[in-house]
Formats: C-alpha cells, structure tokens, sequence
C-alpha cells in the first residue's frame, strides 16, 4: 500500500488545510466536508495505513491523538456539552482515507449511533 495519501501532504504542509494543533506525533486540521459544527480530523504524522497496522512502537502516538482530542473539544467548547470521537477500519468499516485518522465531533447533539442498521 502506498504511503502517500493526501494527509501526509497536510502533515507537511504541502496542500492548503486549516491545521489548528500539530507536534512531532499528531496532526489535527478541520474536515473540508463537516458533519457538525466542529469536526476535527487527528492524524498520527506517521503513516499508518488501518488500526490493523498499529504496532506497540505507536502506543505513545495512539494515547496522543486521544489527549490531543480532549484539548481541542476544550478549545471547541464542546467539551462539557460533549463530542464523539470515531475511528473507522478498512472499507467495511466506513475507512475513506488509508491513514489512520480520529474525527472529533460536536457542537449539537449527535444522537445515537444507528449500529443495528
């Protein structure tokens, strides 16, 4: 599988995106196409194809993307209201893009995930 994927040229700055946070581990920028009023993509800055490829060497990568997610629904102001965050795998699991990648939403109330359909 390549490892070029239009994230990796965000994460290097390489094509325009709204990055509002990135360090040496993650990347965070704002969905072009949002489901809500604050949707933030987080994306480890190191290429990872599916969640099926994260090695234990990513565990400090991982934990960053979920502190990285609380930080920014703080800065949202979605963080007491609450948010959702979601990880999708493969095709089956509604993966788009090959490079793992966090969305974090809110800003309304999201209602129940709809898994029995």
């Amino acid at each position: 599988m390549a490892e070029e994927t239009i994230f990796s040229k965000i994460i290097r700055k390489e094509i325009p995106a709204d990055i509002v946070y990135q360090d040496d581990l993650v990347t965070a920028f704002r969905d072009i196409s949002p489901r809500a009023p604050s949707h933030v993509l987080i994306i480890p800055n190191k290429f990872i194809p599916t969640l099926n490829d994260i090695e234990e060497e990513d565990e400090l990568m991982m934990g960053r993307m979920f502190t990285v997610a609380k930080k920014l629904a703080k800065d949202e102001g979605i963080d007491e209201g609450g948010y959702r965050l979601i990880m999708n795998c493969n095709a089956h699991g509604g993966q788009e893009v090959y490079h793992i990648h966090m969305h974090l939403l809110g800003g309304r109330p999201l209602g129940p995930l709809l898994i029995d359909q």
